[in-house]
């Protein structure tokens, strides 16, 4: 965990809410599972499959309690938390399996509890286990999760390294006017809610350049200056890093106490609620990552999927919950680190985004000292959008993928319609995860660093039964990702 982020009132309250749900759990036994990830990773997509297939008999060779046919019911219940809205399960399945389209992106938090009514597989369980397990799915924006180690830096901190990251690489031209702005604002001059206003908004803009599509970039704190909600637009969201001198303090009323003050009360009003509420209550968590998606952007994006990825995992403390350690302080003992899309590549390619993805998972593990025990990786798609195919050219099998590029989406100088399908040489990664980073290392720029073909293809048309009843989401490798979240409290 970064440095001390809570005061010992905030432990009390935490203590008093792990107890009150350790409670209820012993009438109805429950896990919490947070489920983020970082720019369009595909939470809601991973949720909204997760359910359909739970619900539908999907295919889950790969988790064993359906595999053995010990689950014998799942329903949704009512969730836990009243203050929390729920996920709009039914909104987000209908828009991918009726709509054919891919739902909103999480902007806020939001929570949705299913219940499994199961057969232990243990006969000394039957006798003491009610076969129930409700699982409380906890949907929120990485961008918060990546706001939870400023809890432990002032703003002078916040400042030098926010500034110093923002001066390297292509990021040092999208920060160019936020800069030149800031290095121009006199810091000791009395506090002007207009140079405030201005400061902000260009801080803001820069970090919306950075998580743009043509860049990908993923170390954005603050997180709520691009997910302000009913925050915008007040005195906590209005506030950027200032260009300090080595020494010396802010004087009263000036520009700088001002910039410190509204940085404090961000933590206070947003980052502190968040992690007493929500963050501290969890029992597992999926983190998502679009790896492709940052390897086609080239060497810079992976290196800040890399830091990004530091910094979320240096706030989980993986470990076994003891009796008192869940009653007063939870630690999550699993974090599954999830690569998506899955689907845009062959299945020869799987195991190389895996290796891939693990390589990253291992160097911000070692650059964080922490050990690698409750963390797994694993490449999935939580919703296969392609299917497999073969097509013969110069007299060679070329593996191909098939599936309905999204409307507006160009190949080869093609624009597609939304409707016709198309099959495409999705490319190769590597076989090797270390030939990769050593381009890194090289310093290549600019150019995608696999030849991997990152086409946006629409949901799949999901065929109907006899009875009308549309068959469940396909997927790869989700069934593997449940064993490892929660397989092991239904044994």
């Amino acid at each position: 965990m970064p440095p001390r982020l809570t005061s010992l009132a905030d432990d009390a309250r935490i203590a008093l809410d792990n107890l009150a749900d350790r409670a209820s759990g012993l009438v109805n036994p429950t896990i919490r599972l947070g489920v983020t990830g970082l720019s369009r990773s595909g939470k809601t997509v991973f949720i909204s499959s997760l359910v359909h297939n739970l619900l539908h008999g999907g295919r889950l060779p790969l988790f064993e309690p359906v595999q053995s046919g010990r689950v014998s019911a799942v329903r949704l219940e009512p969730q836990p938390d009243d203050a929390v809205p729920r996920f709009q399960y039914e909104d987000h399945i209908r828009a991918l399996v009726k709509d054919r389209i891919w739902p909103d992106s999480t902007r806020a938090i939001s929570e949705l509890r299913i219940t499994l009514d199961y057969q232990s597989a243990s006969g000394w369980n039957r006798l003491f286990s009610p076969g129930r397990l409700s699982i409380d799915i906890v949907d929120y924006p990485g961008e918060w999760l990546l706001d939870l180690p400023l809890l432990g830096k002032d703003f002078r901190t916040f400042s030098e390294q926010t500034i110093a990251l923002a001066e390297t690489g292509i990021r040092s031209e999208l920060s160019r006017e936020w800069l030149a702005l800031t290095r121009t604002a006199d810091i000791h001059a009395g506090a002007d809610e207009m140079v405030a206003r201005d400061l902000a908004t260009g801080f803001a803009n820069y970090l919306k350049a950075c998580k743009a599509d043509e860049r990908s970039l993923s170390t954005l704190p603050p997180g709520r200056l691009l997910l302000p909600g009913d925050l915008d637009g007040s005195p906590a969201l209005t506030f950027a890093p200032l260009a300090l001198p080595p020494e010396g303090y802010s004087g009263r009323g000036s520009l700088w106490a001002m910039m410190e003050r509204r940085y404090e009360a961000y933590k206070t009003v947003v980052v502190k609620p968040f992690f007493r509420e929500h963050f501290a209550r969890l029992d597992r968590q999926i983190v998502l990552v679009d790896a492709l998606q940052a390897m086609n952007r080239g060497p810079e994006a992976v290196q800040d999927l890399e830091r990004a990825l530091t910094d979320v995992l240096a706030c989980f403390r993986p470990g076994t919950n003891s009796l008192l350690s869940s009653m007063l302080g939870r630690r999550i003992d699993r974090v599954l680190v999830a690569a998506t899309k899955a689907d845009h590549l062959h299945h020869e390619s799987h195991d190389r985004l895996d290796a891939l993805t693990r390589r990253l998972v291992d160097r911000a593990i070692a650059r964080i000292g922490m050990a690698g025990a409750g963390i797994d990786v694993m490449a999935l798609a939580s919703v296969r959008a392609t299917r497999e195919a073969s097509v013969k050219r110069n007299g060679h099998e070329l593996p191909v993928i098939v599936g309905t590029p999204m409307e507006g989406e160009t190949i080869g100088g093609e624009r597609f319609d939304g409707q016709r399908k198309t099959a495409i040489f999705p490319g190769d990664l590597p076989e090797d995860p270390e030939s990769l980073f050593a381009r890194i290392a090289s310093g290549e720029t600019g150019e995608p660093l696999p030849d991997v073909n990152v086409v946006r293809f629409r949901p799949p048309l999901l065929e109907e039964t006899g009875g009308g009843i549309k068959l469940s989401v396909p997927h790869i490798r989700l069934d593997r990702a449940m064993q490892f979240l929660f397989g092991d409290r239904l044994a």
